[in-house]
């Protein structure tokens, strides 16, 4: 699960209505789930709070003396919607067990050591195969991935694909596992409403805690939260979210938040931790997970639209190598990697100012634009070639998801020259390495 915590950057500059107040949260990913576990146990009730439109779709989170008092005695009903929603999605819910691969001193051999633990929801099914979606941060450089159930089986489960752009990871397990389970079924998440009831199902605090259920309701809807790098935490992209007061925890992090019909809302992922902050939670819209997760299905990763270029922010270009340009924001162009892009007149070392009119503050804002676009679509870029202003016309290309197990690593295409725009740097590199 990804916390965010507030750390105002040096350079942070407003530089246009477009600048994203998101920008002063700097997360930092804290992916085992025995850290910081604990319990809170909590009655909430939900009286005419059901929305009738909210139908799922299935696709192939003092001493005044006139103040109340603090507390009062509540009559909690066992068969509750809340009640009802655990008994009936318990069994979709499994808790995801990372592996590491540890080299022995010794014997030169390597064993699997358990790393970190999340939680998945199962909801698909294709003949033999059962097909959980969970975060990607969850399995990420993972060796290899089980999944316990509800019965507290244990299950060896294959990665299909990770999308890092989207922190969405899909599983998958002989359907036998699940047999006379249901699969989870998805709400549109266009037609959520602040105010609804949530409920959230996952693995808080390690296998203790698996099946841990708690409730709250959506706060805010189309949140732009960031999407991070696990190991070297660099912003990836920004992302609109649900955000819900339903306390998550270390653990929950792929796992769903659910309606009063037991569908799923979202995919729970991160959370803000914050001295004055409390119950700031973050789950991924049903309809993006839906999205990512059936066309990982059908081809073993996610494809964004790309620009064709390799870059990254000018903020983080070294001072030695700084162009010079009339800005302090943008997004530094190292290489031109494909026909389009090169045939656009794009060159190394333009600055990109702007997409289509919106500004580009860095290189998480240049794949926020790009990702709301498609492969082939044609792009207008601002650049600065030095002092000089152009605009120029890209077609956009495809950018296939990496594998981002160990596991599925080596046949990745991600770390290739291919990758077309803003390669990650390692966590622990050397920026000035981004120009080799």
């Amino acid at each position: 699960m990804g916390f965010y915590r507030d750390r105002e950057p040096k350079h942070l500059q407003a530089t246009g209505s477009t600048i994203r107040s998101v920008g002063k949260w700097a997360s930092v990913v804290i992916l085992s789930a025995l850290v910081g576990s604990g319990a809170t146990f909590a009655f909430s009730s939900f009286l005419n709070t059901q929305n009738s439109n909210n139908t799922g779709s299935f696709l192939p989170y003092g001493s005044t003396p006139n103040v109340a008092p603090v507390s009062e005695n509540i009559n909690v009903n066992v068969n509750s919607a809340i009640t009802q929603v655990a008994k009936k999605m318990k069994p979709d819910v499994v808790a995801v067990v990372n592996y590491d691969s540890v080299q022995n001193p010794f014997s030169n051999q390597s064993t699997l050591q358990q790393s970190d633990i999340g939680s998945g929801v199962y909801f698909y099914q294709h003949q033999n195969t059962a097909y959980i979606v969970t975060n990607n941060h969850v399995v990420q450089g993972g060796a290899g991935v089980q999944i316990v159930l509800s019965n507290g089986k244990t299950v060896k489960a294959q990665v299909v694909g990770t999308d890092p752009y989207t922190d969405l990871a899909v599983l998958k397990v002989p359907s036998k596992v699940f047999a006379g389970v249901q699969p989870a079924q998805f709400v549109n998440s266009n037609h959520l409403q602040v105010g609804e009831p949530a409920v959230a199902i996952g693995t808080p605090g390690g296998l203790n805690f698996s099946e841990t259920v708690t409730s709250g309701i959506i706060s805010g809807l189309n949140r732009d939260m960031p999407v991070e790098e696990p190991n070297s935490q660099q912003i990836l992209d920004y992302q609109p979210v649900i955000q819900t007061d339903a306390p998550i925890n270390p653990g929950n992090s792929g796992g769903p938040l659910l309606n009063l019909q037991g569908q799923v809302m979202g995919i729970n992922s991160s959370k803000i931790v914050a001295q004055g902050f409390q119950s700031m939670g973050f789950a991924i819209p049903s309809n993006e997970v839906q999205e990512i997760a059936f066309e990982i299905i059908r081809t073993g990763h996610a494809v964004h639209p790309a620009l064709g270029i390799t870059a990254m922010s000018l903020q983080s270009v070294p001072q030695p190598y700084w162009p010079n340009v009339p800005v302090d924001y943008g997004v530094y162009v190292q290489s031109v990697d494909t026909p389009y892009a090169q045939a656009s007149g794009l060159k190394v070392g333009d600055v990109i100012v702007a997409l289509n009119g919106h500004q580009i503050t860095d290189a998480a804002d240049l794949r926020t634009e790009l990702f709301g676009m498609k492969p082939g679509d044609v792009v207008t870029l601002t650049v600065y070639d030095g002092s000089k202003k152009e605009t120029l016309h890209v077609k956009l290309s495809e950018l296939k998801s990496p594998n981002t197990t160990d596991i599925g690593g080596n046949n990745s295409q991600s770390n290739q020259n291919s990758n077309p725009f803003i390669t990650p740097q390692v966590s622990g590199g050397n920026s000035s390495s981004l120009f080799n």
